[in-house]
C-alpha cells in the first residue's frame, strides 16, 4: 500500500447562492447534471499495463528570427490519423501534425511572434497558457481563427522560467477541440533558472509529460459518452500522444514536467514504490525550495515539475493514485476519484550519467504582500455560474487597473469538483481555508482545485497591459464546464479609465444593459488608489 498522500486544510464556508432567479436556475441544472453523470465507475490499471511504446518527445518547433528581431514560430492546426494501437488509424487533430504539438522555447526578455494557420474546418483559437501578454494576444474566445485564416500574435516574453502550455479556447467548442489533440508546451527560459543545477537537456534528462485520459470505440475513435459531473472520463492515458508508454532514463536525476492536459481528470502523481520526489516548480515557474513529496495532486491545466532519482537498472512507475477530490465518497467514485492508474514506467540503464547534487535553493521569490493590495473580489462557483452569472461574450465583469496587487477570494459553493484558472496573470496562493498554503501551492500559479468548502484566497499583481475594449477570462477549467459557461471576462485598463465594449467572436449585437455590468471590486483602502 502506498504511503498516504498530503492531508489537505479543509475548512466548511457558507454557500453563497443569490436568491434570484438566476441562482435557482442554475443550481437546479447544476444538481440535475449531477444525477444524470454516473461516472466510469472505478478504474484500476495497475499491474495491467505492458509498457511496449518508447515515449514519444513533441519535437522543438523550428523558429527563426526576423528583420525586427522576433523569434518567429510557424503552427498549422490541421486533422489527420494516429495510430495509437499499431494499424488502427484514429481520427485527430494536432499542430504541425496528426497529435499534439511542438514545444516552442523562447528566453525571458525575446520579441516573439507565432503564426497561427487554421488548416481545419472549423473555427478555433490558441491560448498561451500561463503567459503573461496583452490581451489582443491572449487567444481567447474573442480571437478567433477561422478556417483558412492566419492569425500571428507578437508579444514580449516577461516572466520567469516556467513549463506554459497552448491550447484551442473557442466559446462552448474547447473540450471537443482539445479532445482531438491540440496542445503543446511553450517552455519559458531565464538566466536565474540556467544558473542553478538541474536537468535540463530535453528529451534526454529533462521530460514533458502531458498526461491526457482517452476512451476509444470499437473502430478506435475517441469518443466522450461516458461522463461524470467534471466531464468525459476516459479508460486509458496517453503520455505525450503514447499509449502504455516506458521511458529509458540515462541519468541519475529525471526532471520530469508534469502537465494534466485532461479535459476533466484529475490525477495525484507518485511513484510505484511510495518513493519521494522533489517539487521544483509550479504551473508559473521555480518554488523559492526544493520541497520533497510523495504525491502531487493536479487538477486540469495545472503544471508541475519534479526530480525523481533512480539507481542503475532499476525500473518504477508513475502512477496516479486516488485524488482527493474533497467530495463525498460516491461523488468522488463518478468524478474519476477513486481511480489509481500506470501512467508511465521509467526504465534506469545500467549506467546513468550524472549532473552532481541538484540545487534545492532555487528562485528567489518575492511574496506579494496583501497591505499592497487595492481591492479584493469575490467568486464563487455555483453550477455552471461564477457569481450567479452565465458567461456572456458582450459582458465584461470585471475591471482592474494596470499594475495592481489585488486579492480574489474564490470558493466552490458545489459538492463537486471545480477548479480555477486566470488569464494572464501569475498569482499567489495566501491562505487555503484558515492555513497557510502547503508546499505545493507556495510557488506562482495560475490554475487552482477548488476544493468544495473551501475558502482560497490569492494574490496577484497585473501587468501594465491595458486595453479597456479587449478582455482576459477566468473560469474553471474542467472544460466542459467552461464551455457550459462557466466563464467570465475582465479588462486591465489605465488609471481611472472605465471598461469598454468588448469585441465579440460572432458580430453580436450588443444590448445596451448588457455592457460592463460587472459588480467591481470591495476597495480595501483609499490609500491604495491608483
Amino acid at each position: 500500500m502506498l504511503p498516504s498522500r498530503f492531508v489537505r486544510p479543509r475548512r466548511r464556508v457558507a454557500t453563497l447562492i443569490s436568491g434570484g432567479l438566476i441562482g435557482a436556475v442554475v443550481l437546479a441544472v447544476g444538481l440535475t447534471a449531477c444525477s444524470t453523470d454516473t461516472g466510469a465507475g472505478v478504474i484500476d490499471t495497475v499491474g495491467t499495463i505492458d509498457f511496449v511504446n518508447p515515449l514519444a518527445i513533441p519535437p522543438l518547433a523550428e523558429s527563426t528570427v526576423n528583420a525586427d528581431g522576433e523569434r518567429v514560430f510557424d503552427l498549422t492546426a490541421e486533422s489527420g490519423t494516429t495510430e495509437f494501437t499499431s494499424g488502427v488509424d484514429t481520427d485527430t487533430w494536432g499542430y504541425n501534425g496528426s497529435y499534439l504539438g511542438p514545444t516552442l522555447v523562447a528566453a525571458r526578455g525575446e520579441d516573439v511572434r507565432i503564426n497561427v494557420a487554421n488548416d481545419l474546418r472549423e473555427a478555433t483559437t490558441v491560448h498561451w497558457h500561463g503567459m503573461s501578454l496583452p490581451a489582443e494576444m491572449d487567444g481567447g474566445p474573442h480571437q478567433m481563427v477561422e478556417p483558412g485564416a492566419t492569425w500571428s500574435p507578437n508579444f514580449t516574453i516577461d516572466q520567469p522560467a516556467a513549463t506554459l502550455w497552448y491550447h484551442p479556447h473557442p466559446d462552448g467548442k474547447t473540450e471537443h477541440q482539445v479532445e482531438m489533440g491540440l496542445a503543446g508546451l511553450f517552455l519559458v527560459q531565464d538566466d536565474e533558472e540556467a544558473a542553478l543545477t538541474l536537468p535540463r537537456t530535453y528529451g534526454v534528462d529533462d521530460i514533458p509529460v502531458v498526461v491526457q485520459d482517452r476512451r476509444f470505440d470499437d473502430d478506435g475513435q475517441f469518443v466522450t459518452d461516458v461522463r461524470g459531473y467534471i466531464g468525459p472520463i476516459g479508460d486509458q492515458l496517453l503520455v505525450n500522444g503514447t499509449l502504455a508508454p516506458y521511458l529509458d532514463v540515462t541519468s541519475e536525476v529525471v526532471r520530469l514536467r508534469l502537465v494534466n492536459g485532461s479535459t476533466s481528470r484529475m490525477y495525484d502523481f507518485g511513484l510505484s514504490d511510495g518513493r519521494s520526489f522533489d517539487l521544483i516548480a509550479t504551473d508559473g515557474g521555480l518554488l523559492a525550495e526544493a520541497a520533497p513529496m510523495d504525491g502531487i495532486r493536479l487538477s486540469p491545466g495545472e503544471r508541475a515539475e519534479i526530480l525523481v532519482q533512480v539507481t542503475p537498472g532499476e525500473t518504477v512507475n508513475l502512477q496516479s493514485t486516488p485524488p482527493d477530490l474533497g467530495t463525498s465518497a460516491s461523488a468522488a467514485t463518478r468524478n474519476a476519484g477513486d481511480d489509481t492508474l500506470d501512467v508511465l514506467e521509467l526504465r534506469a540503464a545500467a549506467t546513468l550519467s550524472s549532473i552532481g547534487a541538484p540545487s534545492t535553493t532555487l528562485a528567489a521569490m518575492e511574496p506579494l504582500r496583501k497591505a499592497d493590495a487595492s481591492a479584493d473580489r469575490s467568486f464563487t462557483l455555483n453550477g455552471y455560474t461564477i457569481n450567479n452569472k452565465l458567461m456572456d461574450m458582450t459582458r465584461i465583469d470585471e475591471t482592474v487597473e494596470a499594475g495592481a496587487t489585488e486579492v480574489w477570494t474564490v470558493d466552490n459553493a458545489m459538492p463537486l469538483p471545480h477548479n480555477f484558472h486566470v488569464h494572464a496573470v501569475q498569482f499567489q496562493v495566501l491562505r487555503v481555508g484558515t492555513e497557510p498554503p502547503p508546499a505545493e501551492l507556495s510557488g506562482w500559479k495560475d490554475t487552482i482545485y477548488l476544493e468544495p468548502g473551501v475558502r482560497y484566497e490569492l494574490i496577484m499583481q497585473f501587468a501594465e497591459y491595458t486595453d479597456p475594449d479587449f478582455p482576459y477570462m477566468f473560469h474553471c477549467h474542467m472544460l466542459a464546464h467552461e464551455d457550459a459557461g462557466m466563464m467570465g471576462q475582465f479588462v486591465v485598463v489605465k488609471p481611472g479609465e472605465q471598461a469598454g465594449t468588448p469585441p465579440t467572436a460572432h458580430d453580436a449585437r450588443v444590448p445596451q444593459s448588457n455592457l460592463a455590468v460587472g459588480s467591481g471590486p470591495r476597495v480595501l483602502s483609499p490609500a491604495h488608489g491608483h
